[in-house]
C-alpha cells in the first residue's frame, strides 16, 4: 500500500512541477547520458532538485537521487516522507557536529549502489545578485572518489522567480533545465582548478544577460 501511495505521489509531484513551470529540457547534442552519471546544478530554491527530477526520462528518474540537507527533510513527518520514501534523497548532516557519518561516504555508497546524484556544489541556496556562489570542495573529494563516473553539469533558469523566498504560492513561468556534456576529473588536477573548470561549464549553460553582446 504505501509503495502505491510513494509512486502515486511521485507522479502527481512531476504532473505539478510541469504543470506550473511548462518546464522544458534541453539536452547537449550527445543526448541525454546513458550511464551512471552525478548531476551538479546551480542552487537558488527548494524546488531545483525536483524539476531536475521532474525532467529525466522515466528509466533514468528511477535510478537519481538528490542529495540534500538532513535537517529540512527529517524535520516533520510529510518532509520525511517526501524526501526519503518519494524522492530517495541521499541525506547529509549539514552540522558537523552532529554528524554520524562522513558525507563523501554517504555519497559513495549510493553510487556503488548503482544510483546517479544530483547534487548543488554551492552548498546553500544563493540568494545574491552572483549567478553562482563559490563551488565548496564535495564536488571535487567526490569526483576524487570515484573519478570514473561522468559529472554533468545542468542550469536551472527561472525557478527562483515561480518561487520566491516567503511565497507559498508559486507563480506560473516557464522554466529551463539546460543540460551540459559530461565531464570528469583529470589526472592529476588540483582541486582549485578542478573547482574553476566545473564553474565554468556550469556558467556556460547559462541564459546571456539581456543586452549582452550588443
Amino acid at each position: 500500500m504505501k509503495a502505491l501511495l510513494t509512486r502515486a505521489v511521485a507522479v502527481m509531484i512531476v504532473v505539478f512541477a510541469r504543470a506550473v513551470t511548462a518546464v522544458r529540457a534541453i539536452w547537449p547534442d550527445s543526448g541525454p547520458p546513458q550511464r551512471q552519471c552525478i548531476y551538479f546544478a546551480n542552487h537558488s530554491s527548494h524546488g531545483d532538485f525536483i524539476l531536475i527530477w521532474s525532467v529525466l526520462p522515466p528509466w533514468m528518474r528511477v535510478k537519481t537521487r538528490p542529495v540534500a540537507g538532513a535537517d529540512y527533510w527529517l524535520k516533520s513527518r510529510l518532509n520525511r516522507f517526501i524526501g526519503c520514501d518519494v524522492f530517495d534523497a541521499v541525506l547529509i548532516e549539514r552540522d558537523r557536529e552532529k554528524r554520524t557519518q562522513d558525507p563523501i561516504a554517504v555519497m559513495t555508497g549510493a553510487l556503488d549502489a548503482g544510483s546517479s546524484l544530483i547534487l548543488f556544489p554551492e552548498g546553500t541556496r544563493n540568494e545574491t545578485e552572483a549567478r553562482l556562489l563559490p563551488f565548496r570542495s564535495g564536488l571535487y573529494n567526490l569526483a576524487l572518489a570515484r573519478p570514473e563516473i561522468d559529472l554533468v553539469p545542468v542550469w536551472i533558469d527561472n525557478l527562483n522567480r515561480v518561487m520566491p523566498k516567503g511565497e507559498i504560492v508559486p507563480i506560473p513561468l516557464i522554466c529551463t533545465v539546460t543540460f551540459g556534456e559530461a565531464m570528469t576529473l583529470a589526472p592529476g588536477e588540483t582541486r582549485e582548478a578542478f573547482l574553476q573548470r566545473a564553474t565554468g561549464a556550469l556558467l556556460a549553460l547559462a541564459p546571456k544577460p539581456a543586452g549582452d553582446g550588443l
